[in-house]
């Protein structure tokens, strides 16, 4: 007697590709899955090691031109859709200019919309009418300011900020001493609350906090998936997160 085959699946079709280009030391690639539409999926390169500590040097070396685009030319073979810098400080150290420069330059060797944390932060402030916020960040006080620095240069105003003085391991920040931050930032002229920096996990954190203090908490992996997917004519998956219940928006590529 012949044995009964078993149903095959279907299997899961062709993903669209969300190319991601990380620093070195990015830990937190499974929470950015975590905002990733069931049908997408992220494409990762990462830039060379180098032996140094979260400061300025850090965040202008791992925003070198050349290696920023080895990582783009790596992910063209999976053919993204879009391309992310996912680093926050990376993209603002230089300012406003140096990080349409880096985008600039991925969306140079792989022929698709690109976009830095940075520029998505700016994006996401816009597309809520922000203009005044407060920041949170696990940086020193120098990058701290210079987070500062870039947003005015765009015309936001920092009501306040409130940092760690962090330079490594900052993926191992607990969830209650960010929110301490979030809160400790927070002001009643703040529309909203920035934090900083992808390898801060915040996930979990963030529906809460806006619920806590009645206005959107942003965060780093938060808005450079929301943008990056913004290009793909997407939202993110984040349940109770106020940027993602935007509507969907294809933007052009840029």
């Amino acid at each position: 007697m012949a044995a009964l085959q078993m149903p095959v699946p279907e299997g899961p079709g062709v993903h669209r590709v969300l190319g991601v280009v990380n620093p070195y030391d990015m830990a937190l690639d499974r929470e950015m899955w975590r905002w990733m539409p069931v049908t997408t999926s992220l494409a990762v390169a990462r830039t060379p090691y180098h032996p140094l500590v979260v400061d300025e040097l850090m965040a202008a070396r791992i925003g070198d031109d050349a290696e920023i685009r080895a990582a783009a030319r790596s992910l063209a073979a999976v053919d993204p859709e879009a391309v992310v810098y996912a680093c926050t400080s990376g993209s603002f150290v230089h300012g406003v200019d140096g990080a349409r420069r880096m985008s600039g330059a991925i969306r140079e060797e792989t022929g698709v919309p690109a976009v830095t944390t940075s520029e998505a932060l700016l994006e996401a402030l816009d597309a809520l009418g922000v203009t005044a916020l407060a920041i949170a960040t696990p940086y020193i006080e120098r990058l701290t300011q210079r987070l500062d620095d870039f947003l005015a240069e765009d015309g936001k105003h920092v009501v306040a900020c409130a940092g760690l003085g962090l330079d490594r391991l900052i993926w191992h920040v607990p969830y209650a001493v960010t929110a301490d931050l979030v809160r400790r930032a927070d002001r009643p002229g703040a529309q909203a609350v920035f934090v900083a920096c992808t390898n801060l996990p915040t996930y979990d954190l963030i529906a809460p906090l806006e619920e806590e203090l009645g206005k959107p908490v942003l965060t780093a992996n938060q808005v450079t998936l929301w943008a990056g997917l913004r290009r793909l004519g997407l939202t993110p998956e984040g349940e109770g997160q106020r940027l993602c219940a935007l509507p969907s928006c294809e933007i052009g590529p840029n």
